[in-house]
């Protein structure tokens, strides 16, 4: 069980490369099969890893046997578990509905997509600064084949713009941990945390433009304004599947912005406390704005649903600004329910494009769609959902999120953005449905229904709210158990180092 930690990252891992094997990379059945089932078995261990650590607490492994800070560490506390469930969750949606032919488009579907898992996983679980590095190459090399799934200009201009802006935050991000670890002389985030609190007077400038030079990585991975403006063309140009997993993506880099700001420039960091917050919250203010925006001009439905990602992730830095227990632990809970209802919500319009003939997804009068009771159905129950209309899961997420929010400035700057995008968010998602499925032109029948393993997947991710709802005390409690345990950065230094802060010693 201790080298359980390891699962999330080594499973898809070895599973991209049993399905390049000539046994089973010449079948498509078994490619799919192997898929579908070691997703399955990674969101089993994941739930086993998160019940580990909520029994023994936070856990490190150090790969090779190297200690901290040397060492490549993976680190398991509530908060990096709860991701790695979230991601296993919406990848076995996601692989379930590409292998309902959608994988079939292109080369290496399956083999690309655990390695993205391998990527997202691995950027949860590590402990170094350069690890992170790593594992971001890695997810982004993978997402860059997985934009191009099936070819087409609009999925290849997407891709350039993808490619070239992640490129360019690559160099910034190797140059930030250049300039860190050359003034701090470690990458390790626990280390840093230990040495930042410490740090002389004449390295704080150099600390300081090295944590900001991260920021920009960071708000560049989560699409913040102004460096959003390749999200809605990327994600809604890649294939239904795809796009579903990249509404993850975008969570990565708010989860690096909590972690970095909350542990190495958290509370305990002296002058070098909190040295992103003035930058963050009117940053994710204007996303939210943005993105209500985008979504009340949308003129199809798949970039309707990529500028509701945006949304999300304005309210999440947002939260991330705030740098409090009460803060943290909302952005846990909406993160949860924001990245499986935008999931869903891409896979959805997949299913109308392909019924509804030449119009496909564009918010315009159209064909009938073949199944208008099932879509019309998983349609009003996504949008209530990410309109955060009570009973569903989007309504307890968003009133974590008001009562998160303590001083009266940033209240009244929080609450006004966040009710004002719901309501342009309901109006927005109004009217695609009633254009979707009430203005009808044409032939009442085009295309085909859609497959079981496609309505699996959907209904998979939707059931997720629900769930949020019913399972709402447990949820919560272990969203705050995990803001906790990311605050506690003296316990964090003194199970990895091995270290007393108070004391300044080794045990």
């Amino acid at each position: 069980m201790w080298h359980l930690i390891t699962a999330p990252v080594l499973l898809p891992m070895l599973t991209a490369l049993l399905i390049m094997l000539p046994p089973i990379h010449y079948s498509p059945m078994r490619r799919r099969w192997l898929s579908m089932v070691s997703a399955a078995i990674q969101l089993v261990l994941a739930v086993m890893l998160l019940l580990q650590v909520q029994q023994q607490g936070l856990l490190h492994y150090a790969v090779g046997n190297w200690q901290a800070p040397f060492g490549i560490i993976l680190v398991a506390d509530t908060l990096s578990v709860v991701m790695v469930c979230l991601t296993s969750f919406l990848a076995l949606g996601a692989i379930c509905y590409g292998s309902a032919g959608e994988d079939e488009k292109g080369s290496f579907f399956h083999p690309l997509f655990q390695f993205q898992i391998m990527g997202i996983n691995g950027a949860f679980l590590t402990g170094d600064l350069f690890n992170l590095f790593v594992f971001f190459e890695v997810l982004l090399i993978a997402s860059y084949a997985l934009l191009i799934h099936a070819g087409g200009k609009n999925k290849t201009k997407a891709a350039v713009h993808y490619v070239v802006l992640n490129l360019t935050g690559s160099a910034i991000f190797l140059i930030s941990l250049a300039v860190l670890y050359g003034t701090l002389g470690t990458l390790n985030i626990a280390d840093m945390a230990l040495k930042v609190a410490a740090l002389p007077a004449e390295d704080m400038m150099l600390v300081k433009a090295g944590g900001l030079m991260l920021m920009i990585v960071f708000a560049l991975k989560a699409a913040v304004l102004p460096l959003q403006f390749w999200l809605p063309a990327t994600y809604s140009s890649a294939s239904a599947p795809v796009a579903a997993l990249f509404a993850v993506m975008t969570k990565i880099g708010v989860y690096a912005l909590l972690r970095v700001y909350s542990t190495i420039f958290g509370p305990d960091a002296g002058e070098l406390s909190g040295i992103a917050a003035d930058w963050l919250l009117p940053a994710g203010l204007a996303t939210i704005a943005l993105g209500a925006v985008g979504v009340m001009a949308s003129q199809d439905f798949r970039k309707l649903v990529a500028n509701l990602v945006l949304v999300s992730v304005g309210t999440l830095v947002s939260l991330v600004a705030l740098q409090t227990e009460l803060s943290a632990a909302a952005a846990l809970y909406y993160t949860v329910h924001s990245t499986l209802v935008t999931a869903a919500l891409f896979l959805l319009a997949d299913l109308i494009a392909n019924q509804r003939g030449k119009a496909a997804d564009r918010l315009v009068s159209g064909r009938r769609v073949i199944q208008p009771v099932l879509l019309g159905f998983m349609f009003v129950l996504a949008a209530l959902t990410v309109a955060g209309l009570p009973p569903f899961s989007g309504f307890i997420g968003k009133l974590m999120l008001l009562q998160a929010a303590t001083e009266p400035t940033n209240r009244l700057l929080l609450w006004s953005f966040v009710l004002v995008s719901s309501l342009l968010v309901i109006i927005g998602l109004s009217r695609a449905g009633s254009t979707l499925f009430w203005r009808i032109s044409g032939s009442d029948a085009a295309g085909e229904k859609a497959a079981p393993l496609q309505v699996f997947s959907v209904c998979w991710l939707l059931l997720a709210s629900p769930l949020l709802v019913i399972f709402a005390g447990p949820l919560t409690e272990l969203s705050h158990q995990a803001a906790a345990q990311l605050y506690d950065t003296s316990a964090t230094i003194e199970i990895i180092l091995g270290q007393s802060v108070s004391q300044g010693e080794t045990p």
